[in-house]
């Protein structure tokens, strides 16, 4: 998983096409929940974490191309 210093590093069209594929990931396991078939439940964590660090990141680059 996408640790911050792989997050800082990254380019904005990286960090766009992973929080895409990362929120895919969490509808699906989402879904896994609902219908009982989720084999490892701390994946559901990691993901929200994971999407919200690149989150933070995408802020923080946006506040810092407006100053």
């Amino acid at each position: 998983m996408a640790k911050n210093d792989d997050i800082k590093v990254a380019t904005d069209d990286q960090l766009a096409t992973q929080l895409s594929e990362l929120k895919r990931e969490q509808f699906n396991l989402r879904f896994q929940a609902a219908t009982g078939q989720l084999e490892k439940p701390s994946r559901v964590g990691e993901v929200r974490k994971t999407i919200a660090r690149i989150k933070t990141a995408q802020t923080q680059r946006a506040a810092a191309a407006k100053a």
